[in-house]
């Protein structure tokens, strides 16, 4: 389903990537770090929050409080961040609802108390959207239904596609109050980086791809939003093959520290890949 040739330069770049493993440690301490902070921001502004990217590394560095931001913005920051180490801590694990549960725990911890981990009990209705998600008793089902589909894969689809899907039809059928476009994306990067893949990041500026890409899966067409995945995972292999092969160099040549200036040259990917789509 999946564009063909997307699909092969996806598999050679993380060829190419296998072959740099190990990585140098500070630089992958690093990089890590960095996305993780990029990928809270870009996940939290996608659904409204106002917490720029750098009033996100503060707060999720230095523990400063941003004023005139909300609390909430704040604990959407702090929760993603606990939700992504959660995430690389579990890559041994299968995927089970439990899991799936786990996860909205910690993007809605200390905002929806009541409701986080906990699937819908009403019937709700997507601002936009072309469609309603599914009647709330109608979920447990589902969502039993959805795990068993990721364990089976009974269409055979690749890791890319496997991955796209698992975003798409959790969105689709919504479990939660509130949160599930993160913990969507949460679900996704966990499985892609069971395979090795490094932490995929939808850009806020490319929220309206993203959204269109989500009708048109909506409207029984799924290929769009995979081959978005894909441009995303693309980006994020991208980021990660020229931080490293730069590290070894400076390691091989001993002029600098392994990791050194990662960071800076993580931004400069960034802001190179950000007009893909135009």
């Amino acid at each position: 389903m999946i564009n063909q040739k997307l699909y092969e330069k996806l598999v050679n770049k993380k060829k190419e990537l296998d072959k740099l493993r190990p990585f140098p440690k500070a630089a992958l301490q690093e990089l890590k770090n960095q996305l993780e902070i990029e990928l809270a921001y870009n996940s939290n502004a996608i659904e409204g929050n106002s917490l720029t990217l750098q009033e996100t590394r503060l707060v999720l560095e230095h523990g400063i409080t941003i004023k005139g931001k909300s609390l909430k913005d704040h604990f959407e920051a702090i929760n993603h961040k606990e939700a992504i180490l959660f995430v690389e801590d579990s890559l041994k694990e299968d995927i089970s609802e439990k899991l799936v549960k786990k996860l909205n725990e910690f993007v809605l911890d200390k905002i929806y108390e009541e409701e986080k981990g906990r699937y819908r009990t009403t019937n709700v209705r997507i601002l936009g959207a072309i469609k309603s998600p599914p009647q709330a008793e109608k979920v447990p089902r589902l969502m039993n239904s959805f795990v068993e589909c990721i364990t089976k894969n009974p269409d055979n689809l690749n890791i890319i596609e496997m991955a796209a899907l698992i975003h798409y039809k959790l969105a689709e059928i919504h479990p939660f109050s509130d949160g599930n476009g993160r913990t969507a994306r949460l679900l996704m990067n966990l499985f892609l980086m069971k395979y090795g893949y490094p932490i995929t990041i939808v850009l806020k500026n490319d929220r309206k791809k993203y959204y269109q890409t989500l009708k048109e899966a909506d409207k029984g067409n799924i290929k769009p939003f995979m081959d978005f995945i894909g441009y995303c995972i693309n980006r994020s292999l991208g980021i990660y093959l020229s931080a490293f092969k730069r590290a070894w160099s400076i390691s091989a040549s001993k002029k600098l520290p392994k990791g050194h200036h990662t960071r800076k040259n993580t931004s400069v990917y960034w802001q190179e890949q950000a007009n893909w789509m135009q």
